[in-house]
């Protein structure tokens, strides 16, 4: 198609400059040759004409040197007379007689270059795709082979649940007659909901590949069109091409882009969206059975869904496809460590249990990481080090070591980050200290990573009021070291990320004594009170206001009570810069870390378990990386 694009427009330039070239030196020549009818009898009287060419009025002359000139006259008789008396040889010729296709041809090719370059245009415009013009409402389904490499269940790791109800689909699809004859009907759709990453494009894939089966993949926005009707028919066209190719796989990825809930409502009103949903609706559940034919849909957002999409006998079936578990993430690093040569220091069970909340893309990229990492250093093989380097990178972002910070910047990012630490350490229910630095990395200055030993799906009253203590201990650490005065916004993102748990703990979680169980917290729930009264207001602000102040004032305990160790471990990262869970836990007992003298600002493989850690505002910095309240 774009060789075929590309060799239509350099006929078009080629024809441009033809014409341009033909018509250009003819009128510059002719402007330059004319000469009135007085100029043309006083040459002929002066004997500098040699013959004339009379065609209708024009007059078409050479000159006895041999050159050319043009003129035009009324009046035959006299200047027939004029010439001849001067000795010039005058002939006629009939103007009719000049017309040749030649000519007919200039004259039409601009016609019909710009007939051309509006039917190519319009073709563009209607998505030809190499079938026409008459290809606007066809469907741009692309049919996937064994060209596009085959994709099965063992390239899929870590939804288990999810492929154990695709099997039916894929068993159904090897065996039609082991379901029928009891009576049974295979779902005719399968809805993968889940957040971003985390393989339903690649599962569906999967099971086409299991199956052996053609498989049409389309995105939902390829339906929409400006033009009202054309979503319909391309969905029309598309269950024909699925029809003669039964039994086969349609698979419509992102499918909230056409199927949306009609009037009300978000994206409600646009009526060739509406009748593309209605088109689909009809196809897959209408009067004409459309047997052999499964539809598998990929969505981030079912809430928005129409409701009759997700009835029996449309999808039939929404399977969740969400972020795995430390089991699911272990195999998934199995599967992308295949093609990657590894040391045999890696071991992919501690890869996962540092990995928590990572979906199968942020594992994919993170084995991507360490193998450029290795790259980089020069190595064969993509060792440990590699891997937790790569981890830091992908949660904290990348070290910017090359960033001038002063003296008294560093001692105090030290001191911050410190108090995070020791208030992390001391509190109760709070997740282990992976790593501290003060080496900047993204947008902060420091970073203090927790990161719990097991997956967690909720949290503790202790374990959210733990939480404020370790956030508020970065701003209490700067009063305590360094004076109220001297207080910088390093905080800000500390502050901001206090209060918005303060606030869920208050408005979502009924978690406050005062407030109670009610939910006031922001929501799409029609029957919540868009609005809530002053006091009831005011009663939140405060509840919101104590919590964070009872944070504060734990962290300003825990570091008047270990104050030398706050210290110990302050004046660690000005030595060190970057110290382990392990290494702090050893210099609270007096031992310094050990190091080799090349490896003094890159600590290798820590024993602490590692979670994810959340990046600072602008101007802040973070104090622990466990996951807040959801």
């Amino acid at each position: 198609m774009n060789m075929r694009n590309i060799a239509l427009w350099a006929v078009i330039a080629a024809l441009l400059i033809a014409l341009f070239s033909y018509l250009q030196p003819s009128s510059q020549s002719n402007a330059s040759n004319k000469i009135s009818y007085s100029q043309m009898i006083e040459a002929a009287k002066d004997g500098r004409v040699d013959r004339v060419q009379f065609k209708g009025a024009d007059i078409t002359g050479w000159y006895t040197t041999g050159e050319k000139f043009t003129s035009i006259t009324g009046s035959y008789d006299y200047v027939v007379e004029e010439l001849d008396n001067a000795g010039v040889d005058v002939t006629f010729e009939d103007p009719a007689s000049g017309f040749n296709f030649a000519s007919l041809l200039t004259s039409l090719l601009p016609l019909i270059l710009i007939v051309g370059i509006w039917f190519f245009l319009m073709r563009q415009m209607q998505g030809g795709g190499g079938r026409g013009a008459m290809s606007f409402g066809k469907s741009k389904a692309r049919l996937l082979t064994e060209r596009h490499g085959r994709v099965t269940f063992d390239d899929v790791a870590g939804i288990d649940e999810a492929k154990e109800e695709l099997q039916e689909i894929v068993e159904f699809l090897q065996d039609p007659s082991r379901f029928q004859r009891l009576g049974g009907k295979i779902p005719k759709g399968a809805l993968l909901v889940g957040p971003p990453g985390t393989g339903k494009t690649l599962t569906a894939r999967a099971v086409a590949g299991e199956a052996n089966v053609p498989f049409f993949t389309i995105s939902g926005s390829d339906f929409v069109e400006m033009f009202v009707g054309v979503g319909a028919s391309r969905v029309r066209d598309m269950f024909e091409q699925a029809k003669k190719n039964a039994p086969c796989i349609i698979f419509i990825d992102e499918i909230d882009a056409v199927g949306r809930s009609r009037g009300a409502g978000i994206g409600g009103g646009n009526d060739e969206r509406e009748q593309t949903l209605n088109q689909l609706l009809v196809e897959m559940d209408g009067f004409e059975a459309n047997e052999g034919i499964i539809i598998i849909a990929a969505t981030n957002r079912p809430d928005v869904l129409d409701p009759a999409l997700l009835r029996p006998g449309r999808f039939d079936r929404q399977i969740t496809v969400g972020n795995p578990d430390i089991i699911g993430r272990e195999k998934i690093l199995k599967v992308h460590m295949r093609n990657v040569p590894t040391a045999k220091d890696v071991v992919a069970k501690t890869i996962a249990r540092g990995t928590p909340g990572f979906s199968g893309a942020d594992l994919a990229n993170l084995v991507n990481e360490a193998a450029l990492l290795a790259a980089r250093r020069g190595k064969r093989v993509v060792s440990m080090r590699e891997f937790e380097d790569a981890k830091d990178k992908v949660m904290m972002g990348p070290e910017r070591r090359s960033m001038v910070m002063s003296e008294k910047e560093k001692r105090l990012t030290a001191y911050h980050e410190a108090g995070h630490a020791i208030v992390g350490i001391k509190m109760p229910a709070t997740d282990p200290v992976h790593k501290a630095t003060i080496i900047p990395r993204g947008r902060a200055l420091g970073m203090v990573m927790q990161l719990p030993e097991d997956d967690k799906l909720s949290q503790t009253r202790q374990e959210m009021t733990s939480r404020l203590a370790v956030l508020m201990g970065g701003r209490v650490a700067e009063e305590i070291a360094f004076g109220e005065e001297n207080v910088t916004s390093g905080a800000a993102s500390d502050i901001q990320m206090a209060t918005r748990i303060a606030r869920a703990m208050v408005t979502r979680f009924g978690l406050s004594d005062k407030i109670g169980p009610i939910d006031y917290g922001e929501g799409d729930d029609p029957y919540r009170p868009t609005q809530v009264s002053q006091d009831t207001s005011k009663h939140i602000e405060e509840e919101v206001r104590r919590l964070v102040q009872t944070g504060m004032d734990e962290a300003r305990r825990v570091m008047t009570e270990y104050r030398d160790e706050w210290v110990a471990i302050a004046e660690g990262l000005l030595e060190y810069e970057t110290l382990t869970g392990e290494e702090i836990t050893n210099l609270l007992k007096g031992v310094k870390p050990e190091r080799p003298d090349d490896e003094d600002d890159k600590p290798g493989p820590s024993s602490a378990v590692p979670i994810t850690g959340k990046k600072k505002g602008p101007e802040g910095d973070v104090g622990g990386g466990s996951p807040e309240p959801a």
